[in-house]
This record gives structure tokens, C-alpha cells and sequence, in this order.
């Protein structure tokens, strides 16, 4: 993807300066850290998923065709 913006000599350059802003030690952290952010945020996607399912299913939901009352 990132071949296809910049080319592969602009992918080249790119990787040479994160490791000389981030040192080749801290590269491995913050991989990692991003790959958990991304567990983090599809675990809480699938979460989120069913409950809502089960809020509109709910006898107790107001359904968008029931006239609200006005307050």
C-alpha cells in the first residue's frame, strides 16, 4: 500500500528514518503496542456488536414507528 503512495525508494527512506528517530530497540515495543491496541479494539468491537442487537430487540425499546410522547 504504502509502495503504491510513495514508491519503493520513498518505503526505503521511510523506514530509515523511523529507526534513526526511534532506535532499532523501541521498534519491536511499538509494534507490539500496536498490535495489542488492535486486539484491544476488535475485542471491543465484537462486544459491542450483540448488545446492541439485544437493545433493539428488546420489548422494552422504543422502535422508531411508536410516536414518542412530547415533553
Amino acid at each position: 500500500m504504502l509502495a503504491e503512495i510513495f514508491g519503493l525508494d520513498g518505503v526505503v527512506v521511510l523506514i530509515i528514518v523511523v529507526v534513526v528517530l526511534f532506535g532499532g530497540a523501541a521498534i519491536p515495543k511499538l509494534a507490539r503496542s500496536l498490535g495489542s491496541a488492535q486486539g484491544e479494539f476488535k475485542k471491543g468491537l465484537a462486544e459491542g456488536h450483540p448488545k446492541d442487537a439485544e437493545a433493539a430487540d428488546s420489548p422494552g425499546a422504543a422502535s422508531s414507528d411508536e410516536p414518542r410522547p412530547s415533553t
